[in-house]
């Protein structure tokens, strides 16, 4: 498994635990900063960015964009994965329960996540530490839910949706696609796409272009 993004001490500690309980085999980081090619991350070698890819891709590789600050970024990359010809794979540290949990492919979910019975989680979509989707939850592409954050049973996010570090959305909403919901916000109603919502009760403070 290759990883693009060599920006958080985190990944090593993921790559740390799946070692040890998988045979996953992690050769290499990836990232587009060439001043970062062949430099040591944590003491993994940075091999460089998109361009290396067409050669590294082959059965039994996968790739895994770690890109969390923006979603467009995470979509960006994962499309950039996928256009190179890598095929993007999950990176889930096995303390996450993934039982009746529908996983799309090129899913990074950090430590302590809980996901509740019937989560559907899209393609390229990244959770972070101490987070909560519960029950029947559905998240579209290119999702990221920062640490702490509560998403409450039976709501549709939907593509490219940022959920702020400890913010909550109540049960059963639906929060369109390309939404930024700001750090600590309580979503108490459905949002439209493209929506940036902040405080408590949440509300519209403005648009992202869609």
């Amino acid at each position: 498994m290759y990883l693009l993004g060599a920006a958080s001490p985190e990944t090593i500690r993921m790559v740390h635990a799946l070692r040890a309980s998988s045979p996953i085999a992690f050769p290499g980081i990836l990232d587009n900063d060439q001043r970062k090619h062949g430099t040591l991350f944590f003491g993994m070698p940075v091999l460089g960015g998109y361009e290396v890819i067409p050669s590294l891709a082959g059965p039994g590789v996968g790739f895994v964009s770690l890109v969390t600050g923006s979603t467009r970024a995470r979509e960006e990359t994962g499309r950039g994965i996928e256009a190179a010809g890598g095929q993007l794979v999950n990176f889930i540290h096995p303390s996450v329960d993934t039982y009746m949990v529908t996983l799309g492919r090129g899913i990074y979910i950090q430590q302590g996540v809980h996901l509740g019975a019937q989560v559907d989680i899209g393609d390229n979509s990244s959770i972070h530490i101490g987070a909560v989707v519960n029950h029947e939850c559905r998240l579209g592409r290119s999702v990221f839910v920062a640490p702490a954050a509560c998403i409450a049973g039976c709501c549709e996010i939907g593509d490219g949706v940022f959920v702020g570090a400890n913010a909550t959305v109540l049960p059963r909403l639906r929060i369109g696609n390309w939404v930024t919901i700001g750090a600590g916000a309580v979503v108490t109603t459905n949002v439209p796409d493209n929506a940036v919502v902040v405080g408590s009760p949440a509300r519209i403070v403005k648009f992202n272009k869609p």
